[in-house]
Order: C-alpha cells, then structure tokens, then sequence
C-alpha cells in the first residue's frame, strides 16, 4: 500500500519506511509529525480523494534538519 501526500506545496508517494525530504517542517528531531493532506491512497483498491481523502492521515518522525 502506498500514499499520495501533499507537504511543502509538493507531492511525495510514500510507503512505509520511506525517508523523504520535506522542506520547512517546524518539528525538533525525534518528533512525530502528521500529514493530513493525503490525496491518493493505493493498493489493490485505490482510494481518490476530491482534493483529499477525509479522515486519512500520514504519520512520519523527524530524523534531521539540513541545511542546503
């Protein structure tokens, strides 16, 4: 299964154990944080939203900040 999720003004697809690179995430390191603006859910029957999908969420921890 995967997801579609909206963060940063960017789309990303994750899947469980991702590590993405979002931009700007007002969370210290080792917090959890939530994203609550998933537009797809897929697997063997996807799930569109119209823009998002009421009711699903995203959770992901904060490994680090980088600066680039």
């Amino acid at each position: 299964m995967f997801a579609v999720i909206k963060a940063g003004g960017k789309q990303y697809r994750v899947v469980a154990e991702d590590v993405i690179r979002v931009d700007r995430v007002a969370a210290e390191p080792g917090s959890v944080i939530e994203f609550g603006e998933v537009l797809l859910l897929g697997g063997d029957l996807p799930i569109v939203g119209a823009p998002t999908i009421a009711g699903a969420m995203v959770a992901g921890e904060v490994v680090q900040h980088t600066r680039g």
